[in-house]
């Protein structure tokens, strides 16, 4: 897949180099020369372009793309501008915008971005969840229910999953297990060992029931 990140600050260099560790095409695209110099060798190609406008867009392609993400958020109009140019007028597929505030976010979603992320606020509840809550958060769905990483319970080794019942019993489902550091699909017949890990979909207050056992 085609990636294209514009604005390369703390936020979008890590998402540029992820993405390129992850096997993607990307392309970086700043108006910062020394900062595009810094990401040259990490991805696929980095370009300065220092007026991001409709021309310089199609100059890089950025109509090709698969996905574009606009990762400039601190330059509130800019982000703006050319989230519009990307969607209305060169119909990119799919655009993410780096939001700062709720307003940011509401203009942006008005004139077509396809995903809205505000990482300041997702760090902040990622912070207040693993300080208290009694397991590991790995995804919050909603206020009150979230993917978690929970050690095997006390009650819970020696027994098979399909033994525990753990939806009728607790309303939670397993997804996966980590054993010995490697991610596996879950199955009713494996039987848990006190080291590993259960991958659990459900609501907080019934993965920290479990979590007490």
């Amino acid at each position: 897949m085609k990636f294209c990140v514009i604005g390369v600050g703390r936020f979008g260099y890590n998402v540029a180099t992820t993405l390129a560790d992850n096997g993607m095409d990307v392309l970086a695209v700043d108006g910062n020369e020394s900062i595009i110099a810094s990401i040259r060798d990490k991805v696929t190609q980095a370009i300065c372009l220092r007026v991001i406008d409709e021309e310089g867009l199609r100059t890089i392609g950025a109509d090709e793309m698969d996905t574009v993400i606009v990762a400039m958020g601190e330059n509130f109009a800019q982000s703006i501008l050319i989230t519009a140019i990307l969607k209305q007028k060169l119909k990119t597929r799919m655009v993410i915008v780096r939001s700062i505030s709720g307003i940011h976010r509401d203009i942006l979603q008005l004139i077509g971005a396809d995903q809205v992320i505000l990482p300041e606020q997702q760090v902040g509840r990622q912070l207040a969840d693993n300080l208290s809550l009694p397991f590991k958060a790995l995804m919050r769905l909603s206020s009150n229910f979230c993917i978690s990483e929970l050690l095997t319970p006390e009650r819970f080794i020696g027994q098979t999953l399909g033994e525990l019942e753990l939806y009728n019993t607790y309303t939670v489902r397993c997804l996966a297990l980590r054993v010995n550091n490697e991610v596996i699909i879950s199955d009713d017949s494996y039987r848990l060992m006190d080291t590993d890990i259960l991958i659990i979909a459900g609501n907080n207050k019934d993965i920290a029931r479990i979590s007490k056992l």
